[in-house]
């Protein structure tokens, strides 16, 4: 090649070069983001999901796109991050949805209903049924976008003080309860509390509570709430799953790169499978010290399931009425948990039965 010739094709590939280096920055602009979480860090699994989402994104995008997970209370009060992130203050959070029912009622299928789908059939609904879509419809008044980031699965009933004999030992109890399943309980006569974390144990040993849900054995243990409430009750029908979800200000969203946006995606979906898997890990074996503990193992009687499932479904009924947003979502989460129920009776379900008859069996 001559000289000039050579000069000429070099000077083209530098330029080219040039030209490459600010599109692919563009591509893969350096961005540092701020999480607000509605958990403390004693919830480890729940709010080291925040974590686990936060390292995942860190690492796919090569440390280009960090985002800061903070526990509640940190940059705002736990149930002021939808909030924080709508309003632009962080540019997401992790909480449950159904926290914020009073503002958009339709919010409570995201988390998880009364009666719903185990947080494998959730999952479903999410990716394949058309949850997600309709769950981020009801987000968009709010110019917010979610993503389910984990889910602790079935949780306990709750301790109780005292063993319960049937229905109509549900009036007047006070249970520390909140959200829709307060709204259900309260129309057989419970009276719901709200309180803290740190005042449960107290307030069962006082007898200012009846009763207290929290979450399941994993996190219930270090609570010690079985020293003054001994009585274990299952299944956690109020919360047979609950999901945990991702928010982001919906603005701050639209501008990242859309590789960004797939990684934000990518990360949530590590984040979901990881905490559900800390969970069914962790739950055998703290429940099982439980058990050693004190702890007396007892299924709601079957006239307490029924007064609640009537119960429930007489709220939706009358929610639906005079929401049709409510509505819309209810009636499609209904339908596809009906059609996963009928593929459960079939497979899963007689085989974790057979299989847990085996177990018994030694």
């Amino acid at each position: 090649m001559k000289r000039r010739q050579f000069i000429a094709a070099t000077g083209l590939a530098t330029a080219g070069a040039a030209i490459a280096k600010p599109a692919i920055a563009q591509s893969s602009p350096v961005i540092h983001w701020r999480l607000a979480s509605s958990f403390p860090n004693s919830l480890e699994a729940i709010f080291g999901g925040a974590q686990t989402f936060a390292e995942s994104v860190r690492q796919q995008s090569d440390g280009r796109f960090t985002i800061d997970a903070q526990p509640a209370g940190a940059l705002v009060g736990a149930l002021d991050v939808f909030d924080a992130a709508r309003d632009g203050r962080t540019e997401c959070a992790q909480t449950a949805l159904h926290y914020y029912w009073g503002k958009e009622p339709a919010l409570v299928f995201a988390t998880g209903v009364p009666f719903g789908m185990n947080a494998r059939e959730q999952n479903a609904f999410f990716r394949h049924g058309g949850g997600d879509d309709l769950i981020n419809e009801a987000l968009a008044d709010h110019k917010l976008v979610a993503l389910p980031s984990g889910n602790t699965g079935c949780q306990m009933g709750g301790w109780f003080r005292n063993e319960l004999r049937g229905a109509s030992d549900l009036r007047g109890l006070k249970f520390r309860i909140s959200g829709f399943a307060a709204k259900i309980l309260q129309t057989l006569g419970v009276d719901p509390k709200a309180v803290a974390r740190g005042d449960i144990m107290k307030s069962l040993e006082s007898g200012a509570l009846d009763a207290a849900a929290w979450v399941s054995p994993f996190d219930d243990e270090k609570l010690g709430l079985v020293k003054a409430a001994p009585n274990y009750y299952y299944p956690g029908w109020f919360q047979p799953n609950m999901t945990i979800h991702t928010l982001f200000n919906a603005e701050k969203w639209s501008q990242l790169p859309k590789s960004y946006q797939a990684i934000l995606r990518s990360a949530a979906d590590t984040a979901n499978i990881d905490m559900q898997a800390k969970y069914d890990s962790a739950n055998p074996v703290a429940l099982r010290r439980l058990a050693e503990s004190g702890a007396k193992l007892r299924a709601f009687p079957a006239d307490v399931l029924d007064a609640c499932w009537q119960a429930a479904e007489a709220v939706y009924r009358e929610t639906a009425a005079g929401d049709p947003k409510f509505k819309r979502v209810h009636e499609a989460y209904m339908d596809f948990r009906n059609n996963e129920y009928l593929w459960w009776q079939v497979a899963e379900y007689p085989f974790d039965n057979f299989m847990i008859r085996q177990r018994a069996k030694g």
